[in-house]
């Protein structure tokens, strides 16, 4: 039998629309099929890095704020960096963006912090970018979500 994994989603969802992305992530992520992997979600200011320490794996979620992460996504990472930077180096992440704009400050601020912890991307980041386009982001992040559970159920990352 093969270890149980975790999946931690850790996202900013201050809206019904980043709730519904949030919940596209989480029911990606518990597919039926997919059954080596435990899930963990939380908002930023619910983590602790006690469940980074626990994670196999790490979705963030953020909301664009004046071109930047929001608040409670930089709050998570203050509070978790120095604990887990030695013990989870190589923690395999993805990024959603609901950027309102073009995300491209959010997605560097996140990548320069992730790269300080030395966490690797398993894929380029999700930037919902513009209006709210419902069906096609959440589809994008059900997909994000179920890949990346199926990923560390498969040993893949």
């Amino acid at each position: 039998m093969t270890e149980q994994k975790r999946l931690l989603i850790v996202m900013h969802a201050p809206s019904e629309n980043t709730r519904k992305l949030l919940g596209a992530l989480r029911d990606g992520a518990s597919v039926p099929e997919i059954e080596g992997v435990d899930l963990d979600v939380r908002t930023p200011f619910e983590t602790q890095p006690e469940q980074v320490l626990a994670a196999s794996g790490i979705i963030l979620g953020t909301t664009e704020n004046l071109g930047y992460m929001s608040g409670a996504l930089k709050d998570f990472f203050d509070r978790c960096y120095y604990p887990c930077l030695e013990e989870k180096q190589g923690l395999p992440y993805a990024l959603v963006i609901r950027a309102g704009h073009d995300g491209t400050g959010t997605r560097r601020a996140v990548e320069s912090i992730t790269t300080g912890l030395r966490w690797k991307a398993i894929q380029e980041p999700l930037i919902c970018r513009g209006p709210y386009q419902g069906n096609r982001f959440e589809t994008a992040c059900h997909e994000l979500g179920m890949t990346m559970a199926a990923g560390l159920e498969a040993g893949i990352y």
